[in-house]
């Protein structure tokens, strides 16, 4: 079982979530916009969505860390 999160502590993963959700829906668009091009570099893309997964499961734990353990 993790401690609970001070205050900062909690201030500074929310404003890392925050962050990171908005380069996220950054790439998002960018992966889109890309898929729509006809001379699309594919390893360009690869890396984007590569980006966009690591994004997701850092979001996904960060969020893990700010929701508190329902079986405490």
């Amino acid at each position: 079982m993790t401690e609970p999160l001070t205050d900062i502590e909690r201030e500074r993963l929310e404003q890392r979530l925050y962050e990171l959700k908005l380069e996220h829906r950054d790439l998002d668009d960018v992966i889109r916009r890309l898929v729509l091009q006809p001379d699309v570099e594919e390893l360009q893309l690869k890396r984007f969505k590569k980006r966009k997964l690591i994004l997701k499961e850092n979001i996904a734990k960060i969020a893990d860390r700010l929701i508190p353990d329902l079986d405490a």
